[in-house]
């Protein structure tokens, strides 16, 4: 071979090396995955970013509280307190031991109420941050059942402190609450995941559902007992999924008992229909948000 040909040869330009096969990541959308899949993977990858958001949250909600984290548990007292004051006058031949009855269910309530109520008002938080970053919105919704669960939890206590002083039994059913707990998690799951889409394009929503969740409080056997209402009028309560999962919550605690198959096999279905329509709801409409905000 001449000189010339080896320079040349040289100086030939290599053939270029794929991204793929350099290892870099190449996006493809012909080889995207399903969309629902897809945000369920990005939200796992971002599983710290959602410890870090119920971080903040509860520290923002206490931050100038004088109480701070306390007044999670003195808040339960409080309403109970008042309701019994109201209630127990007229309920008081009806249910026995109302301050139990009561936080039984309105711990529950409060659980769904303001973790549903925070994950719509998470559409501006999230429209802020996804403008800087790449974030998955699911985190938000994540992390407001995350910071919910925590309140839950410190919730138990001041209901622990009444079963004491009225002296009602600690039965040993407090053992199937994980179920019941896990079980109302998914229902408010997804119903945060349908609210957060709609919030997210009609900002009003979000006080349209302040009212509808008071409203749905008064319909719902929390601080009245399911006998008083006329049978007449039961169908209100059957078509209530409130009222399944607040049996499923409230009978460990107050009536000592583990729920009947049938009512948790029900509530399991009921709830993972709801998430499992929210969480594909969502997805169907995330790409669109950005145009939203």
């Amino acid at each position: 071979m001449s000189r010339e040909t080896e320079a040349v040869s040289r100086e030939a330009p290599r053939a270029p090396v794929s991204a793929a096969a350099a290892g870099v990541p190449v996006y493809d959308s012909e080889r995207r995955r399903a969309q629902w899949i897809e945000e369920a993977a990005n939200l796992w990858q971002y599983r710290g970013l959602v410890h870090e958001l119920v971080i903040r949250d509860i520290k923002v909600r206490y931050k100038r509280s004088v109480l701070g984290v306390l007044w999670t548990m003195l808040a339960p007292l409080l309403n109970m307190v008042a309701l019994t004051l109201v209630f127990s006058v007229l309920f008081k031949q009806a249910i026995q031991n109302y301050p139990v009855y009561f936080m039984a269910g309105s711990i529950f309530w409060a659980f769904f109420a303001q973790t549903t109520s925070t994950a719509a008002q998470q559409t501006l938080g999230s429209n802020e941050m996804a403008k800087r970053m790449y974030v998955p919105r699911s985190a938000f919704i994540a992390s407001a059942l995350g910071g919910g669960l925590v309140n839950l939890v410190l919730s138990l206590v001041p209901l622990i402190v009444i079963l004491i002083v009225t002296g009602f039994p600690l039965h040993a059913t407090w053992a199937f609450l994980p179920v019941s707990v896990f079980i109302v998690a998914l229902f408010t799951a997804g119903v945060s995941l349908i609210l957060f889409t709609v919030a997210s394009r009609f900002a009003d929503i979000k006080e349209m559902y302040l009212v509808i969740v008071q409203t749905w409080f008064f319909l719902t056997p929390i601080v009245y007992h399911p006998s008083i209402v006329p049978p007449k009028y039961r169908f209100a309560l059957w078509a209530n999924p409130m009222y399944y999962f607040v049996q499923t919550f409230r009978a460990p605690i107050y009536d000592g008992v583990i729920p009947g198959a049938g009512l948790v096999l029900g509530s399991f279905a009921l709830a993972v229909a709801v998430l499992v329509t929210g969480w594909v709801f969502f997805c169907h409409r995330r790409d669109d948000m950005a145009y939203w905000s």
